[in-house]
């Protein structure tokens, strides 16, 4: 079969046009003879063999399928200056919040376009020296910082890099003073912070290394491990995981270090919850919550007094205290109860603060710890603002804001006073006086009020020509909140809207709201995304020639669904990262964890007919045009294995009729996001507005 495939690769077939390009040769992907019976059906899986992402074929595959795509790009006439007009938007200095650890403040600084943001400091006297510097990891700028966390005095520092994308992480322990590692790197660690007990050592979290392919074998079982300084790795102890079969665990010490909070789920929402005292050696972990039928988090503790968010029997989430002695839920009162709007509790200076969503957009209120509100925070203006958080003794600290039109900026605040000032305000060649962005509330197929944000240049003609970006999510919680990207503004800048629903199955009216779009109550999320498409194209903002829609990772399944269902609505269709083949995800790395939301085909035979309905593999079909469609992945994604898309792709060159371009574009060396190089970010947002832009039949960017 190797040799034949390789054959096979080598040949192509005539299928497409793109505008004003020569007919595109796809390569001829193989298809195998894979059946697998779902409760007496069977269900064909010609391209199984696509999964193997260690196999010289899907190597070739790859190949072949970027030589395709890279050529039909390189073709586009306007895609030079797409890219020198982002890179020239995108090159201005960005620095995050300061945070104090020991004696030093850090923060993180990006130049322009540099690959990654640099973490600096400062020391009493105000000198500043590089600290760490990712852009050093490695020649590519492929290897990220994935995250960082000091001992309680800032003496010392652990710190996990991401190599290609890959959600496993290595940790490396430095003397934060010096600056010189003290350890060998702990490895294969998977969704895990660290959190310090003392100077003695840290908590994480990771899996057994599965067996096969690491970016695509099945990880089911968490652990949360100790490790002690001067010891090695595999000395460390399992503190929670071993007897218990779960598929996400953590593990964080309070600020304290009196306790270590310990959560632990099967799916993406609902977990038990425990606590263990740190001060008496060999003490229980002690279990507050002993079932997944809420989400729940200690955020803080007074003593033996525990500060505990959570959403059980309050779907927009409460602050509740109960006392470490007696800790159960049914001794649990509420501190600051749940509102009609979605709380987002944070703690910093002595003070709760929490940041509600209200349609989609931050209103900040501060209380004291007896619970009395203390003020509502004035915030900048409307949109999306975080931060709001610190240590108890900290008398400054800092939050960020951000919208549609808006750069993110970075406001201190004191406390104690209420006062708030601009601390870093981004120097961006964009003109936010020149756009607009408004909420619109639109009726999705059920009845259901939709609200929906925007954004384009002010006195935008309404003509039904303006190329459209509709961009959704709808699941796992997720709120989308306006928030500030170079590329929408390029996108914008060329005469572009940007369209941003707030579909049923994301976080922004709270648990009712993200169940209304899971399982077989899923299609409502697809239902919300054509209505506003449709509602788009009724008001004139834009007609179908000119709508494009986009989505990644649940929304690559999102835009999967809905090009499949309403193949007409749109004329181009951008899924990245997406989960594609709805009856084998759950085989893949974390992906059994995602059953909350989608349910699996192994459930039941009705859900398994469910699922199969709108699964975006299983239901493209021959004689019918697809919009003109670009798939995105990395070929190291662990997250949402690359088989999702290389699968939809190949089904879909297969089938497509007419003469809109299906083809897939795979970055090398990365992952499903995070940690992304500067660079890599910019070609990628270059090429989906070439794509787009150029599909739509535009010939030459505004001026």
């Amino acid at each position: 079969m190797k040799n034949t495939f390789l054959i096979m690769a080598v040949s192509t077939t005539i299928a497409s046009f793109g505008q004003n390009q020569n007919p595109i040769k796809y390569p001829v992907t193989h298809k195998g003879e894979t059946v697998d019976v779902y409760f007496d059906t069977k269900v064909a899986d010609p391209y199984r063999w696509l999964e193997d992402d260690k196999s010289a074929e899907t190597g070739a595959w790859v190949k072949a399928q970027n030589e395709v795509t890279y050529g039909y790009l390189s073709k586009i006439p306007f895609r030079d200056a797409l890219k020198t007009r982002m890179e020239k938007l995108w090159n201005y200095e960005k620095i995050g919040a300061p945070f104090i650890e020991g004696n030093y403040t850090y923060y993180y600084k990006n130049n322009g376009l540099q690959n990654q943001s640099v973490l600096y400091r400062k020391d009493a006297k105000g000198t500043e020296t590089v600290f760490l510097d990712p852009n050093t990891f490695s020649k590519e700028g492929t290897t990220s910082l994935g995250g960082l966390d000091f001992s309680k005095d800032g003496s010392k520092v652990a710190y996990a890099i991401s190599e290609g994308g890959s959600d496993w992480r290595k940790v490396i322990i430095m003397d934060a003073i010096t600056q010189k590692i003290i350890e060998d790197t702990i490895v294969d660690v998977k969704f895990s912070g660290v959190s310090w007990r003392g100077n003695e050592g840290f908590y994480y979290s990771s899996y057994d290394k599965p067996k096969g392919s690491e970016l695509s074998a099945k990880t089911d079982q968490h652990k949360l491990y100790f490790h002690k300084l001067g010891t090695p790795q595999k000395e460390d102890k399992v503190i929670f995981g071993a007897d218990q079969k779960r598929r996400y665990v953590g593990g964080s010490v309070t600020e304290d270090d009196h306790y270590l909070i310990i959560t632990a789920s099967t799916s993406t929402y609902g977990n038990e919850l425990y606590i263990q005292d740190l001060t008496k050696p060999k003490s229980p972990i002690v279990t507050l919550v002993d079932n997944f039928k809420s989400d729940n988090n200690i955020i803080d503790n007074e003593g033996t007094t525990l500060f505990i968010e959570t959403d059980w029997n309050a779907p927009n989430k409460r602050i509740v205290t109960v006392d470490f002695k007696n800790p159960k839920p049914e001794n649990w009162k509420d501190f600051i109860p749940e509102t009609e709007n979605v709380l987002a509790p944070t703690t910093g200076g002595g003070y709760f603060f929490a940041n509600y969503m209200k349609d989609a957009v931050s209103v900040v209120k501060q209380y004291d710890y007896s619970g009395k509100l203390v003020r509502e925070i004035q915030l900048p203006g409307v949109g999306t603002a975080g931060g709001f958080g610190g240590k108890k003794k900290e008398k400054t600290f800092y939050y960020s804001f951000t919208n549609y039109i808006t750069p993110g900026s970075i406001f201190s605040f004191e406390p104690k006073s209420g006062t708030s000032a601009v601390y870093q305000k981004p120097k961006v060649d964009f003109n936010n006086e020149e756009y607009e962005s408004k909420q619109v509330f639109y009726t999705s197929k059920d009845g259901t009020k939709i609200p929906m944000l925007i954004t384009h240049k002010i006195g935008l003609k309404l003509d039904g020509k303006n190329p459209t970006m509709l961009y959704g999510y709808g699941g796992f919680n997720v709120s989308l909140t306006p928030s500030f990207s170079i590329a929408n503004a390029v996108w914008m800048e060329n005469g572009g809207i940007l369209a941003v629903p707030n579909l049923r199955g994301g976080g922004e009216y709270g648990k009712k709201w993200h169940d209304a779009g899971t399982k077989m109550q899923k299609q409502n999320v697809f239902d919300d995304f054509i209505a506003a498409a449709e509602y788009l194209i009724a008001k004139n903002y834009t007609s179908s020639p000119f709508l494009a829609i986009r989505g990644g990772s649940n929304g690559g399944l999102l835009v999967g669904a809905t090009m499949n269902q309403r193949p007409d609505l749109m004329k181009v269709a951008l899924p990245a990262v997406g989960v594609m083949d709805m009856l084998r995800y759950h085989t893949f790395t974390s992906g059994a964890g995602w059953a909350y939301d989608y349910g699996t085909a192994q459930d039941s035979k009705e859900m398994f007919d469910y699922i199969k309905g709108y699964s975006p593999v299983h239901n493209i079909k021959k004689g019918i045009q697809y919009p003109a469609t670009m798939v995105t992945t990395g070929d190291h994604d662990d997250r949402v294995v690359p088989a999702h898309s290389f699968k939809f792709a190949a089904e879909l060159q297969q089938k497509q009729t007419g003469t809109n371009p299906a083809l897939i574009r795979i970055d090398i060396n990365a992952g499903h996001g995070a940690g992304k190089s500067v660079a890599a970010t910019i070609q990628e947002n270059v090429d989906i507005q070439a794509f787009t832009l150029y599909n739509m039949g535009i010939t030459e960017l505004k001026k």
